[in-house]
């Protein structure tokens, strides 16, 4: 058995798990409401506030699948309680983003600034003209739209310029060195 898949998943107070017949997965909580259709070859079943997933055979796929549809139920019930946010850092001289209305503004070397438009369920934050937070309830749409962001400039490996996660490490290089 899967190590992940057998867990239960344990649903708080305050949060309805339903499994539609076609292993349609709603979730609704105090933050909002995912749903999401998961493959027939795992059985979900909602017992006594929690989420039990269990295969129907043993093949590889289904193996494959057992603990990737437990990790997507709890990622779901984590989102909807407390929801995801990740934080990116501009470093480099000039960079910065700021909010206008609804859409992100960032100036990171360009000639131009570039606007990020806001996806339905996520919502941008610029605690410091240095420092964005996308935030959401959707754990695969806050990385995607984080990713997103940090493709305009990806730290360079020379001077550390660029967009890059909070908690992210920068492999330095050294650089040239003159003739002696």
């Amino acid at each position: 058995m899967s190590r992940i898949g057998r867990l239960p998943v344990a649903i708080p107070s305050g949060v309805t798990v339903t499994v539609a017949p076609d292993n349609v997965v709603t979730v609704k909580g105090p933050k909002g409401q995912l749903v999401k259709a998961m493959r027939k070859d795992i059985n979900i079943v909602v017992e006594d506030n929690t989420v039990v997933c269990k295969r129907n055979d043993d093949e590889k796929q289904t193996k494959a699948l057992h603990g990737l549809t437990r990790a997507l139920i709890n990622n779901m019930v984590i989102g909807v309680t407390e929801g995801y946010s990740k934080t990116l850092e501009l470093v480099g001289v000039g960079y910065r983003a700021q909010l206008q209305g609804k859409k992100l503004v960032l100036h990171v070397g360009y000639s131009h600034p570039v606007e990020i438009e806001t996806v339905e369920g996520i919502t941008f934050e610029t605690p410091a003209a240095t420092k964005v937070v996308v935030k959401g309830i959707d754990k695969e749409l806050v990385g995607y739209v984080s990713a997103n962001i940090r493709s305009w400039r990806k730290p360079e490996p020379y001077k550390g310029k660029g967009i890059k996660y909070e908690n992210e490490v920068i492999r330095r290089k050294e650089g040239k060195t003159g003739k002696k």
